[in-house]
């Protein structure tokens, strides 16, 4: 029996997308991410979340921090600039360097990660500030919504001096001082 051309293409493509589906399920668990989301701690508890974004354990360490400049509330603050995780699915995780930013934004996009970052969030704000209440921002998705933090007390121009004018008030320190010519006797003084 023959089946028309329409339905011999119909065949082949569902042919060659079983046969893509199932090598694509013949590699190795250790090459596909986990997506292993669990608390891990930099400092005190809540301030840091691992992600397992990348095959063989590897992932993010997404530090968190806490913004409670406005009175009566409590809100993260976020940076994506996240530490790499190492050996995110072993028994002793760590992180060290950077990872890139796009990857913080690819994790980030998932609901579940997002979920528990607004937990350890939440927690934190608990932790430092107890009687502030919890306001949950969204973390940026991608570079464009990143907005740089200004600390003005770094900005202050009395925390640091002019290192030209530092250098030149040294110079005329350390010169000795030039002598003073004496009076001459008979000259007029007055």
């Amino acid at each position: 029996m023959t089946l028309p051309r329409s339905q011999r293409a119909l065949v082949g493509a569902l042919a060659a997308t079983c046969g893509a589906g199932l090598l694509g399920g013949c590699v190795p668990a250790h090459r596909h991410p986990s997506w292993t989301i669990y608390p891990l701690q930099r400092v005190v508890p809540h301030d840091g979340l691992a992600v397992v974004s990348q095959p063989d354990g590897y992932g993010l360490h997404i530090w968190l921090d806490t913004d409670t400049r406005q009175s009566g509330s409590c809100k993260p603050r976020w940076s994506a600039d996240a530490a790499r995780l190492f050996n995110g699915n072993g028994t002793a995780p760590f992180s060290s360097g950077l990872a890139p930013r796009e990857e913080f934004f690819q994790a980030v996009a998932r609901a579940d990660v997002r979920r528990a970052l607004r937990q350890q969030s939440e927690a934190l704000c608990r932790q430092r500030s107890p009687r502030t209440s919890f306001v949950w921002l969204e973390p940026p998705r991608k570079a464009s919504e990143i907005k740089p933090e200004a600390y003005p007390l770094l900005e202050e121009p009395d925390l640091l001096s002019d290192p030209n004018a530092v250098l030149e008030q040294e110079e005329r320190l350390l010169q000795p001082a030039a002598p003073t010519a004496p009076a001459q006797p008979g000259a007029n003084n007055g």
